[in-house]
């Protein structure tokens, strides 16, 4: 059984979503959890529709009936975690009628829900940006693995609680240290031998024992003049971050901006420095994918121009400072220093790289990687956390002013913010603009008609769009893409953020929507 929650997999990541499509005509079950009628749903044993934001209400309600029913692996859950006795305290309090009344879904679907999950072992759930784009996106991945502990689904080959990242590399550059609160291989700053390790390998006197900015801080402290130099690498901010109009504003008053990227972008017109980097087929290196596996990437191509290896420009840059790095190769320095620091990647050697790479933690030179993490219930902290999670609505909700909530992604055939897919013609041919989708209910009460120019506006912007009518969206919900700049959902969206990975709440934000004369 695989349970897909808030992943349009499809669109996000159509490769992923093959192997998916293989398994359910091989005989796997499908649930998709998802406030859209997505392609995967004709796929799927079971659609629940939920409303937007309310996963946690639907989460516990589902742990209620498990719990209720004696549904639940008692076993597993006893051996292998802690802290049950508060969780069920909290999922008590979600009767499968009050989640109904969060979530949109009838109570008895609930009841059936939760006794489909707990019929089949062990079951893969698969989570994207849906989860996490929220200002409750933690809680939401915590009551994803609640429920993962609670069926005993956790540390077995097809079971675990399973993130899609959002684009290419990203568990990569969190491996390398790409976090506020990390050094590379999830070593914490705070950690006193850990500061001693990297302070002698990078010849400092001293660094940091406390977090970090997240990036809405660094924005916003640029704007007071606290941030004075602003690094910009491989983001094109202008365009993906929420509310456009302000983020240009905090852009426009950086004393000094640096954009790192392979093309002209959104951001980088208020660069003062723009260093043009190789693309990932003019290099050598690695990328690691959302189940811990390091591969080899080739160089394809040559850079053009004075394009560099990234790698390259850092150690550039870090000369002109005064330091003197060793390692001239993608190899050099992955071989003397990041298995050399990163006790969890230590067995993990280019020489080893070759065919299907390897997955951490590999500590040593003999180890064969680790496919699956807390094999058999065993976790890496000892017991699996069991957590009691409340659910909040997202932080703007439908009103008379504004009666639709907005939710966004990504389509099929574009990427991001097209700073790649845009250039292609034969993709821009595809799809050449962005449209807002909206239900049959909702333009037949309107008068709108399918391709006909609408403009969808909220407290922060408005946007001039074609109307697509589709099944896929449920009434009174709006959705959109980033993907055309005019058009861009960003110009519409909420910045709030998660509380504890500054993640904003994308998902969910009212709108209004008018027919344009």
């Amino acid at each position: 059984m695989i349970i897909l929650v808030g992943t349009n997999i499809t669109e996000a990541h159509p490769v992923a979503a093959t192997f998916v499509k293989d398994a359910v005509l091989a005989g796997c079950k499908l649930i998709v959890i998802d406030p859209r009628r997505t392609d995967m749903v004709d796929f799927a044993d079971t659609h629940v529709p939920l409303n937007v934001g309310s996963d946690v209400a639907l989460i516990n309600g589902i742990m209620n009936v498990l719990i209720s029913e004696n549904l639940y692996d008692k076993k597993y859950v006893e051996s292998c975690t802690e802290g049950f006795e508060d969780l069920k305290k909290k999922a008590m309090e979600y009767p499968p009628e009050r989640a109904a009344g969060i979530s949109g879904i009838p109570a008895d679907n609930i009841r059936e829900l939760a006794r489909k999950m707990a019929s089949v072992k062990p079951a893969m759930l698969m989570y994207t940006l849906g989860i996490t784009e929220h200002i409750c996106g933690v809680n939401n991945v915590m009551s994803c693995a609640n429920l993962q502990m609670l069926l005993g689904n956790v540390g077995f080959e097809c079971g675990g609680v399973n993130p899609q990242r959002g684009q290419n590399n990203v568990q990569g550059a969190c491996d390398m240290g790409a976090l506020p609160n990390v050094f590379p291989g999830y070593q914490q700053v705070a950690n006193a031998d850990a500061r001693a390790k990297f302070e002698k390998a990078w010849n400092v006197k001293s660094l940091p024992d406390k977090p970090g900015m997240m990036m809405p801080t660094m924005m916003k402290n640029l704007t007071t003049g606290k941030v004075k130099a602003f690094y910009v690498f491989g983001e094109n901010l202008a365009n993906t971050e929420p509310d456009i109009h302000h983020v240009e504003r905090e852009l426009q008053s950086a004393e000094f901006l640096v954009c790192q990227d392979i093309f002209p972008t959104e951001t980088t017109r208020f660069a003062h420095v723009v260093l043009p980097a190789a693309a990932w087929s003019e290099n050598e290196g690695t990328f690691s994918s959302s189940e811990r596996r390091v591969n080899r990437v080739r160089t394809a191509s040559v850079p053009p121009g004075v394009a560099k290896p990234n790698w390259w420009i850092f150690k550039e840059i870090a000369k002109r400072m005064g330091h003197d790095w060793k390692s001239n190769s993608a190899q050099e320095i992955w071989d003397n220093e990041v298995s050399v620091l990163a006790p969890s990647l230590a067995g993990i050697k280019y020489a080893r790289l070759e065919n299907d790479g390897l997955q951490w933690p590999c500590p040593s030179e003999e180890h064969p990687g680790t496919p699956t993490l807390h094999r058999d219930g065993k976790f890496t902290r000892g017991l699996g956390m069991l957590k009691a999670i409340d659910y909040i609505p997202p932080a703007e909700v439908p009103d008379k002013e504004y009666p639709f909530v907005l939710s966004t992604g990504r389509r099929l055939y574009h990427y991001h913010t097209r700073t790649q897919t845009g250039r292609c013609q034969g993709i821009n041919d595809l799809l050449g603009e962005e449209t807002a989708d909206i239900s049959a209910g909702d333009a037949q009460a309107m008068g709108i008609a399918d391709g006909e120019m609408i403009s969808v506006k909220s407290r922060r912007g408005e946007v001039k769009v074609k109307a697509r009518v589709t099944r896929e969206v449920p009434k009174g919900m709006v959705w959109m893409a980033f993907h055309f700049r005019e058009a861009c959902a960003n110009w519409l969206t909420n910045p709030v953020y998660d509380p504890v990975t500054q993640t904003a709440e994308y998902k969910a934000c009212a709108v209004k929507i008018d027919k344009l004369k």
